[in-house]
């Protein structure tokens, strides 16, 4: 028998059908579930004393007794419906997973305006939609030695939040990074809106090469 994938919606058919008073096996048949899965998940309900033709049950009153009893098919149902609004930046994803963190895409994809979903959600879909490159990107790579000057890695995040002592208000405060990979200088400039912890520094000047004069 083939096997079907279930939903929370997909087990309030099963008790509202099996409380009126169907048998196990009619149920399998007509639901074209094996009796065992339907053995597994009328356990809880039976467990609990309850029995076909017993108080008036409402499909919502089901629900909420399903996902007490199996919370993991709650949790599925939500990955259903967060997971459809990563899936159009796949390809987008799966190219910045060669050089850049699952955590870093996340919070440029929501600075970006392209994404609301949590980090966490945002975790499970890359494991489970993209292993192989989600493998890879754990992988530390030893790098040659970089000249003085010749590169700056930059990095930018959500730091955490911090209360105003002087107001009580709490603010959530990012920061801009940038590492020096030769001398492994760190410069770090937090502020309270991601855009502007991008800007330039306001003390950052020019710099200008200097020329000797020449003789005439």
């Amino acid at each position: 028998m083939a096997r079907r994938t279930f939903t929370v919606v997909d087990n309030v058919e099963i008790y509202v059908h099996w409380y009126a008073g169907r048998s196990k096996n009619q149920l399998a048949a007509s639901l074209g579930v094996d009796r065992k899965t339907i053995r597994k998940y009328l356990a809880p309900a039976e467990a609990s004393g309850m029995a076909p033709g017993g108080p008036p049950m409402s499909e919502a009153d089901w629900d909420k007794l399903i996902k007490s009893w199996f919370p993991e098919l709650a949790r599925r149902r939500l990955n259903q419906v967060t997971w459809a609004e990563i899936e159009p930046h796949r390809d987008l994803v799966k190219g910045l997973l060669e050089t850049t963190t699952v955590t870093t895409i996340h919070q440029r994809l929501r600075y970006e305006g392209k994404l609301a979903v949590s980090l966490s959600t945002f975790h499970r879909w890359v494991t489970e939609n993209l292993p192989d490159e989600s493998a890879r990107s754990k992988v530390t790579v030893l790098r040659d030695d970089v000249e003085p000057g010749a590169e700056a890695q930059i990095d930018y995040g959500f730091l955490g939040q911090w209360i105003n002592p002087s107001t009580g208000k709490r603010h959530r405060i990012w920061a801009f990074v940038m590492v020096l990979p030769c001398s492994r200088h760190m410069f770090v400039r937090p502020g309270q809106a991601l855009r502007p912890a991008l800007t330039p520094h306001p003390r950052r000047r020019p710099v200008r090469k200097k020329t000797s004069a020449s003789s005439s």
